[in-house]
């Protein structure tokens, strides 16, 4: 048995949820498969798995094991790729993660322009508002806006979004134009549910030559009857005339050029959400990950001028 093919086929039941799925995306049999998680149990003397007719889960001895076998496929494969890494074309599998709205509106073309460059290169993209366990998964990188979450990563600034607070046009006639942020509290706010502060929203006041004149960021609590975990879902509800939303530049100024949302409280600037690129915390980065970040960055600054604004690292 090799014990490295192996650890793979393990890891890729762990990653699939079952015997054949694996053996699909690996193109080998589920016999086959089952035979070499069998060999590896028998071989370390513990049950890594519990199986039933309707699923698969680890056991605890399949955990710790399942974590070991994900460094050190990583270690390998990044072992390789370093071998003659200023020469040699990139390749492997790159999984990552981003929020819905950015993964659409910039990853896909970023990825695109990526992948003619470097063909080697395979991607398996998971796009979700909830952050996602990047160790748990099987991920190599996540990209994130605004807040890296509680896990233990590491984080690269790659750009900035900018936040813009917007309404259709219908509902500002119908209930006039927030003009500073206490006036928010007349009105119907949506409300995200992967905000890091919940219902609150922070101002500061940028009218006098973009300068703010307050001495710290103004805070408002908004309410309204439209809460949702998806941003698109969110300005979709805004352009229907159904309140105000507050989001980054990447979720609304495409209805904004359309001419279905508004922008209001331009003289009040929402701080802006910084963009990173954030991966497990490893002594080594794969030369793929370094490169698809640095290569991001470039791109965002090239084509999002906002979002290259005062990024270092």
């Amino acid at each position: 048995m090799d014990r490295f093919e192996a650890m793979n086929v393990f890891c890729k039941v762990v990653e699939l949820g079952s015997f054949a799925a694996a053996a699909e995306r690996l193109d080998i049999s589920t016999s086959a498969t089952s035979r070499m998680i069998a060999q590896l149990e028998t071989t370390l003397h513990a049950r890594l798995l519990n199986r039933t007719t309707r699923r698969i889960s680890l056991t605890e001895d399949g955990r710790g094991y399942y974590e070991r076998c994900l460094q050190l496929l990583s270690d390998l494969e990044e072992a390789e790729e370093s071998v003659g890494s200023a020469s040699v074309e990139l390749r492997g599998t790159l999984r990552l993660t981003a929020p819905i709205s950015f993964g659409a509106w910039h990853l896909a073309p970023a990825i695109a322009d990526f992948a003619r460059l470097h063909p080697q290169v395979k991607f398996d993209i998971s796009l979700s508002d909830q952050q996602m366990d990047l160790v748990e998964e099987g991920l190599d990188l996540a990209i994130r806006v605004g807040s890296l979450g509680s896990q233990n990563l590491v984080a690269r600034p790659i750009g900035k979004a900018r936040l813009m607070v917007c309404a259709a046009q219908d509902y500002l006639n119908a209930n006039g134009i927030p003009q500073k942020p206490d006036d928010l509290l007349k009105h119907q706010c949506m409300t995200y549910a992967y905000a890091s502060e919940g219902h609150v929203w922070r101002f500061a006041d940028v009218s006098s030559g973009g300068k703010k004149k307050g001495k710290g960021p103004i805070s408002v609590r908004i309410g309204g009857t439209m809460h949702s975990n998806n941003g698109l879902l969110l300005r979709e509800l805004a352009a229907q005339g159904m309140g105000i939303t507050m989001a980054p530049d990447f979720i609304l100024q495409v209805a904004v050029d359309e001419g279905r949302l508004v922008e209001v409280m331009q003289e009040w600037s929402p701080a802006p959400l910084t963009i990173y690129a954030a991966y497990p915390s490893r002594k080594h980065l794969s030369a793929k990950v370094r490169g698809f970040a640095s290569f991001l960055q470039e791109w965002l600054a090239a084509r999002c001028p906002y979002a290259a604004a005062d990024v270092k690292g």
